[in-house]
């Protein structure tokens, strides 16, 4: 399974041309000094998002929070299967993930 959400991860980043993948074991985007998606160990995808976001987000999707190492992420949500499928609205929403990061003053 983590497998296969390595390469639909790998391919909605590679579509984007503001942010590359990063890391080899733990795969990462990051701008602005934070990270704002994730692949953890689990084959979980999360994305980091502003509050508005994530309350849009949970209206359609349910906003699950995201695990990695045992820890709970603040402000990531959990990428559920059903949008693995649509890797545009994926896309788009990784892409939100990098314009809040991006808001944010840099680290």
């Amino acid at each position: 399974m983590r497998e296969e959400v390595l390469k639909i991860y790998d391919e909605v980043v590679a579509a984007n041309p503001n942010f590359e993948r990063k890391g080899k074991t733990m795969p990462y985007t990051s701008a602005n000094g934070y990270m704002f998606s994730l692949l953890n160990k689990d084959g979980e995808l999360g994305v980091r998002l502003s509050k508005v976001d994530i309350q849009s987000f949970d209206q359609t999707y349910g906003a699950h929070p995201f695990k990695s190492h045992g820890a709970t992420m603040r402000e990531y949500v959990l990428i559920p299967e059903s949008l693995l499928k649509d890797k545009t609205q994926l896309g788009a929403y990784i892409q939100k993930g990098y314009e809040y990061v991006c808001s944010l003053p840099p680290k």
